[in-house]
């Protein structure tokens, strides 16, 4: 199935779609979301990217990320995607959004900008193995400083997410 992403401006305007491996090859900004859940402890779920991944394969990252379709909300779209990566759905709520640029592996640049969803799980969860290959709950202090550390494990978009936003995931967390 043929994917795209839907393509906006600095103010997350739409301005066009594209297919997402060529919209990954150019560097064109676009739409995309990244799904952080909690659980009663204060974790955060992660996931290790399966090996078979486009990019970022074996790498751990936040619970799930992905591309709204066109037509579809951001809160939509995440939902969508906890179900068909993780095996449940829960409420999400918006958190904050921020664009970034970095070259990632097989020579593909991901300009995205990035809305951050949150939501509560304490249920149990089937990850789909085509999708993600290990999990694991860690504490977001714990993260931080393991991203600090040995920032070799993990995305970039969650690197630059811990680095720079983790302020506003303790906020949801105390609220």
């Amino acid at each position: 199935m043929i994917e795209n992403v839907i393509l906006v401006d600095e103010l997350d305007q739409e301005v066009g779609s594209m297919e997402k491996m060529e919209a990954h090859e150019k560097g064109l900004l676009h739409r995309a979301f990244s799904v952080f859940i909690f659980n009663q402890k204060g974790e955060v779920l992660l996931q290790q990217r399966a090996m078979e991944k486009y990019h970022s394969g074996g790498l751990w990252t936040n619970t799930c990320c992905s591309h709204p379709r066109a037509g579809e909300t951001t809160l939509e779209a995440g939902k969508r995607r906890l179900m068909e990566e993780m095996g449940f759905t829960c409420d999400l709520d918006a958190l904050f959004s921020f664009t970034y640029k970095v070259e990632l592996d097989q020579g593909l640049i991901e300009h995205e900008l990035d809305h951050v969803l949150v939501g509560t799980y304490l249920g149990s969860f089937s990850p789909n193995p085509e999708e993600v290959m290990n999990t694991a709950w860690m504490s977001l202090e714990q993260l931080i400083l393991d991203c600090q550390n040995r920032p070799e494990k993990y995305t970039s978009w969650l690197q630059i997410i811990i680095n720079e936003y983790a302020f506003h995931l303790k906020q949801a967390l105390a609220a």
